[in-house]
Formats: C-alpha cells, structure tokens, sequence
C-alpha cells in the first residue's frame, strides 16, 4: 500500500525514534511505501521541501507557528493547516495514490486534506486519536462553552464531529479514551472506534552501576539519594504549579532529589521556583542532547507523570513509555479520568495519586521510599506485551485489511 501519514510532527528520517516514526518504521519493513508531511514551523526557518528515503519519502511543509506560542497564533495555523495540506498534496504528491491515510491529534484540522485524498483516490482512513479537542481546553479554561469563546468552541466541535465521521478507523489510546469517545459520540458505531496504544519499539535502555555513576557526575545529580525525574511538557496540562507544590513538600527530606528536564509554555514557572527555592532537592534542565538523556533517565530511580485534576478527558502520556524502556517505576499523579494510574498498578510498575491535593503525594511519597524499585522491570515487561511499536504496527495493518475489503 501507499500510506500518506499527516502529522504536526517535525521529524526528517523514519529512522528517528518516537511513538509515530518507530510505528511507520514497523509498517515499512512489512512492505509498504510510506509518505508524510511533517510541517517545519516557521520560527525554526527553513522553506518547504522533499527529503527522499528508499521506500518513503517526506515532506517538510513549512507552516505558522502552533507549538509552545501564544493562543492567536496558534489558532490562526491551526485554522490554516487544512488548506496548506491540500495544496501541499496536490503539488508535491499529485502522482501518487494512496490507499491509507494515518493522522493523529492533534490538531483536528486535517478534515478538508482527508476528505480530499479519501475522494481523490478511494483510500480508506485511521485516525489515531492521541488528544480529545476542544473539550481538553474547555477543562483548562482555555475555552468555554458560551459567549465568544463558545463560538470558538462549537466551531472546533463540528472539527472534531467531522474528522471522526470520515475516519474509518479511529484508534484510542487506552479503553477509558475508547469509552470516553462512544459515550460522547453516541452517534458513532461502536465497532469504528479500536484500541491503538502509544507504542515504541522495545528496546532496552536502563544503565550499568559505572553509566549511572558517570552520567550523575556529569550533570550534577547526587549519587546518594533516591532520584526522581521528569521528562517533558512544561505546560498548563501537566499543573506545573502542582508539580513544584508537590516538590516542595519534600524540601525537608535528605534522601530525596527531583530532576525537572523539559520545556513549555510553564517552564517559568518551574524556572522561578527553582531560582528562589531555599533548598537544593530539585536541578532544572531546558534541554540535553538526546543520547545523554535516555542515558541520565535511566540512571535515576522513578519516572514522574503529572496531570491537571481538572481533565474530564482519559489523557495517556506518552512519556510512561520512555520510563518503561529505562525499567523505572513509575508515580503518576494525575485527574481520576484517566485509566494511566490503574495501569500502573494493576502492572505492578508503580504507584498513583489523584492531583488535586498535595497531600496525597505526600502520602503516596512515604509508600516510594520504602518500596522496592525493581519493580520498574515489571513495566519494561509489560511495555513488551503491550506498547510494543511492531506489535501495534500488526494490528493497524490488520484493522486496515478488513475495512479495505469489507
């Protein structure tokens, strides 16, 4: 087949590693060709371009800016992209016909770029469903159901009605995402809506004692205390005010350290903390070489994912695979909305608390310190059975077969 894969997704190469890249690396080796457009933003400069593998070929779209900028912005690309796409498709991929097209959320834009290939060329579709927009945003105050913001939100809404009516697939992340999504779409049939987890491929990256020991020593994380990490999104879903409340109630333990690696919208606010902060249990990191960070997360002892409480929508991030690949266990402290906790526990990979009360990561904290962190093997386990990239790959290949010749 000829699968065209659209995305927000800036990556040059399949060979990069990612819940997307790794999964279209899976469907190439199982003999298709893969097509994608992974839009460049304009703040990284750049024009638009073909970058031409053996059996995919990749189109650096060059777009506004939607990431990690202001709401205006972001709502002017987002409102914009369908149209880039279309045109970005006729021009560079005129000649092809696909038979597959694969997208994600966000953004819930891709519409009118669907309808057109889909019409165009017959080609049957799978949406991976890996954000619930705009409903997300009206959780966070972001958005509103009434007055001005409400006409925004029911535009966004028909988006989304419309992206899921002309998806022939759509893959969840999880079975709460899969009964959020049926019992907020009455109208859709029950047996349209799969489960597509966010899957890597399994590769093992914790470190030996002298890994562990060097990389601390590189970048200044103590080698006697219990370390726990977290890695990526610095932004108004993950409460960054949660996550520096909950770390400075640990301010009087000597046994423990927080390692804050990431950027986002937020990122001041942990930058703040950290700066006036009269204690010295917690190291921020913007950015680090990707090598040396796999290498320093698996060196550190638990993986940290936070959640605002106010989500109604299942969130799933993707970061618990990169603490499952380094056998970390893993503390959660998120919304009651998501099954990510549940998971955690019933796979006896670690531990999980709701984010509403820094109480309750107290408590929660006094049952890590005393537990045996091996269990993090436990999750590299099941990470195997269950978010595995090639074993993800097979099913979408197989979902796609049978709407194909239904």
């Amino acid at each position: 087949m000829n699968i065209l894969f659209l995305s927000l997704l800036d990556f040059n190469s399949l060979d990069e590693r990612g819940i997307y890249t790794d999964l279209l690396r899976y469907i190439e080796y199982a003999g298709h060709t893969v097509f994608a457009i992974s839009p460049v933003e304009k703040r990284n400069g750049g024009e638009t371009r073909l970058i031409r593998e053996e059996t995919s070929c990749i189109l650096k779209l060059k777009i506004g800016n939607i990431q990690k900028t202001n709401v205006v912005e972001k709502g002017i690309t987002t409102v914009t992209l369908e149209r880039r796409f279309v045109n970005a498709i006729k021009k560079y991929f005129g000649d092809v016909k696909f038979d597959l097209l694969l997208y994600p959320t966000p953004p819930i834009t891709f519409c009118g770029a669907v309808e057109y290939v889909k019409k165009r060329d017959g080609a049957k579709s799978y949406l991976m469903l890996k954000d619930i927009f705009p409903q997300n945003s009206v959780d966070l105050g972001m958005l509103s159901t009434g007055g001005l913001k409400g006409l925004i939100y029911q535009y966004f809404c028909a988006k989304e009605r419309k992206l899921y009516e002309i998806s022939d697939r759509i893959g969840c992340m999880s079975q709460a995402n899969v009964d959020y999504v049926l019992e907020h779409n009455s109208w859709l049939d029950a047996e349209k809506v799969t489960m597509c987890p966010n899957a890597l491929e399994v590769i093992d990256k914790s470190v030996d004692s002298n890994t562990r020991t060097a990389i601390r020593n590189k970048y200044g994380v103590p080698l006697d205390k219990k370390v726990f990490v977290y890695g990526g999104n610095l932004g108004r879903p993950q409460d960054i005010k949660h996550l520096v409340a909950c770390i400075d109630s640990q301010k009087e333990k000597d046994d423990v350290f927080f390692l804050v690696v990431g950027d986002g919208t937020d990122y001041d606010v942990m930058a703040d903390y950290v700066t006036t902060a009269s204690h010295d249990k917690v190291r921020l990191m913007q950015r680090l070489p990707r090598e040396d960070y796999d290498t320093l997360v698996g060196a550190c002892d638990v993986g940290l994912i936070f959640l605002d409480h106010r989500f109604t929508i299942p969130n799933f991030p993707s970061r618990l695979l990169s603490y499952m690949q380094a056998k970390l266990p893993v503390l959660a402290v998120t919304d009651a909305n998501t099954d990510i906790g549940r998971i955690i526990e019933d796979g006896n990979f670690g531990w999980w608390c709701e984010s509403d009360f820094v109480d309750k990561f107290v408590t929660v904290m006094e049952q890590v310190m005393h537990a045996d962190l091996s269990i993090g093997q436990n999750g590299f386990e099941y990470m195997k059975e269950h978010y595995n990239a090639e074993k993800v790959a097979k099913q979408v290949l197989a979902e796609v077969e049978r709407i194909r010749y239904k």
